[in-house]
């Protein structure tokens, strides 16, 4: 057996999974693994490890990963591939809501309603789009 194989099958899916979930989170946010191991104390290497799958977090790791990203813990652990940040934002909402001035809530409701809108004009070019495609299918 060769160590490839052997590194392959001792790869926990969910392991690999929640790497995954942090890594993309924090590439999202802009951070750098180093930023990342400066504000938590978690070393670079463990950060890389653990988004990489190589390594599992411990529970304290978590959370504080969870708070510097300002995401409920539940996100990160959420089973299925495609968790769905919004099934899990009223959770941590309040904490990263904190402190804003009212020219704050007036930008965080400007962007909600910017990303409202734009969401619904995908979904209607997408919906114009399939409407081209669905009659050719069903005339096969």
């Amino acid at each position: 057996m060769t160590p490839a194989a052997a590194d392959s099958r001792g790869r926990d899916p969910e392991v690999e999974l929640l790497g995954e979930r942090l890594r993309h989170t924090r590439d999202y946010l802009g951070m750098s693994q180093q930023y990342v191991s400066d504000m938590t104390g978690i070393p670079r290497s463990a950060v890389s490890d653990i988004e990489r799958g190589a390594r599992r977090v411990d529970s304290l790791e978590l959370k504080k990963l969870a708070r510097l990203y300002t995401r409920p813990v539940s996100y990160f652990l959420a089973k299925e591939e495609e968790a769905d940040l919004g099934e899990h934002a009223l959770a941590g909402l309040p904490r990263a809501l904190v402190g804003l001035t009212d020219g704050d809530w007036e930008e965080v409701i400007s962007f909600a309603e910017f990303l409202k809108y734009r969401r619904a004009h995908e979904q209607e070019a997408e919906h114009e789009l399939g409407g081209d495609t669905v009659p050719s299918r069903q005339a096969e």
